[in-house]
């Protein structure tokens, strides 16, 4: 009797959840996603509710959401120093250009500005030394907003040079993730907090959960500025490019920019910092008057939780209908949603050669055999894709025939396109950067799949991928 009674205590339990969860997931979420939820809390309900409460929410508690409102308020007086200044170098751009601009102004609430310039590094070491040249050279202020910051080879010369900066007398300021630099808040913020540089915890994660909505909900921009003057924006976060495996080099790409887009990443460096701690930092020395640096018109397109759309999956979406010859995506991840699948068949039957250059070796496996699964179904539309063998490509850039330019933190992935906090900047006209010569350096070190050969792949391959495929609208 008493086994009867605890099996009906169990089914009635796990029928509760299973309509619970039925009437909550389906609330504003894309089917996909809420048939991922469904397909886990049905078959494994009492693994699946703490598994929900713990990641089911891609949006920011309440609390959050109104602590950002309020501070819009404040941050208006960022976007009120910043905007004259940025506003005569507004460049006429027309066509199909001009539609990708407006586009991406009302999603990202930053104008496109012209006589910008800069240079591309591919290499991580490279990176680092600049950083610090940089870091080393700051008469006012260094702003650093990075994912990733490791206690490693990389992370101390980035904290030696910061606490030469503060013993001098400039104004360091750090904001780091919550989860992609734990080790780091654990061991080397203190010191250099103790040494003077202003270190903050993005999204900090608690027990109960009370300052963020879910664990994997991160600020995951690369960003650095220092004195107005000269910024970093990319794929590369301070660490070594081995990131703790002994066999597989990261491959990334960071820019180092000048000219007015540098106040837009101020701008947007400022407004993470009053969201973290409420301060809205003001001075003169924050918004110099800009300097003409080159002939790209750019525009900084950030995305995350506090916008109502998914910025960069619009802005991308939108761009590659556009193409007409050729387009080349890079990515570590992809986890493509159905727009950017159509988007892409779109471009291929238009005429437009696609490339999308993926790593054959990734960190994440269950993210790589997700992002597998769409390999045939991309060849099928004549997509060509190709495995880079030169290490992990962490690069993420878009290419549209020879007038638009993505490059930044976002990864061509459902969590970049709907979770994450990211920042890409957007290239219009001729990329003098060179960005297009490296994507073509990453077709070379790549080999192109065919579908003949992955059709060779063993069945219980494709039934792994087709697993994980499930489960992509939650990875």
């Amino acid at each position: 009797m008493t086994v009867d009674w605890w099996g009906w205590m169990v089914w009635f339990l796990e029928w509760v959840i299973r309509v619970g969860v039925l009437i909550s997931v389906t609330r504003r979420r894309p089917p996909t996603s809420a048939m991922a939820w469904l397909l886990i809390v049905f078959f494994y309900p009492l693994i699946g509710l703490p598994l929900y409460l713990l990641i089911g929410h891609n949006k920011l508690p309440k609390r959050r959401v109104e602590l950002f409102k309020q501070l819009d308020d404040q941050l208006d007086r960022v976007r009120k120093t910043f905007t004259p200044l940025v506003a005569p170098w507004t460049p006429a751009l027309t066509g199909r250009l001009a539609q990708t601009v407006r586009l991406a102004e009302r999603l990202g609430d930053m104008p496109v500005v012209g006589g910008n310039g800069g240079e591309v590094f591919s290499d991580s070491a490279e990176v680092i030394t600049r950083l610090v040249a940089d870091i080393d050279a700051a008469e006012r202020h260094v702003h650093l907003e990075f994912y990733i910051f490791a206690d490693d080879g990389a992370g101390r010369l980035v904290e030696e040079a910061l606490r030469r900066a503060a013993r001098r007398g400039v104004a360091c300021r750090l904001i780091v993730d919550s989860v992609g630099s734990a080790k780091f808040m654990k061991r080397a913020a203190r010191r250099l907090r103790e040494a003077g540089v202003a270190v903050v915890e993005a999204l900090p994660v608690g027990v109960f959960r009370r300052r963020a909505a879910r664990f994997d909900l991160r600020n995951h921009r690369k960003l650095a500025v220092f004195d107005g003057r000269i910024g970093y924006a990319g794929s590369q976060n301070i660490v070594d490019p081995h990131y703790g495996h002994k066999d597989l080099v990261w491959r990334d790409v960071m820019c180092r920019l000048k000219g007015p887009i540098i106040l837009e990443m101020q701008a947007l460096f400022l407004s993470d910092w009053c969201f973290e701690t409420g301060q809205v930092l003001e001075g003169d020395d924050l918004f110099p008057v800009p300097a003409e640096a080159g002939p790209m018109p750019m525009q900084l397109l950030p995305s995350g939780p506090t916008y109502a759309a998914e910025n960069f999956q619009r802005v991308v979406v939108d761009a590659i209908h556009e193409a007409e010859e050729r387009i080349i995506l890079t990515t570590p991840y992809l986890v493509p949603d159905e727009p950017l699948m159509q988007a892409l068949q779109v471009a291929v039957l238009s005429g437009a050669r696609v490339d999308v250059v993926v790593p054959r070796h990734s960190d994440g496996r269950l993210v790589q055999w997700a992002g597998e699964s769409y390999y045939e179904e991309l060849l099928e539309m004549g997509v060509r894709v190709h495995l880079f063998e030169e290490g992990l490509l962490h690069a993420k850039t878009l290419t549209i025939d020879q007038c638009l330019t993505l490059v930044g933190s976002s990864n061509f992935d459902i969590r970049s396109f709907a979770l994450n906090f990211e920042v890409n900047v957007v290239i219009y006209g001729k990329d003098a950067l060179g960005l297009r010569a490296l994507q073509e350096r990453y077709l070379a070190g790549s080999t192109e799949l065919t579908r003949a050969a992955w059709a060779g792949q063993p069945g219980w391959k494709q039934v792994r991928r087709n697993v994980c495929r499930l489960l992509s609208p939650l990875l």
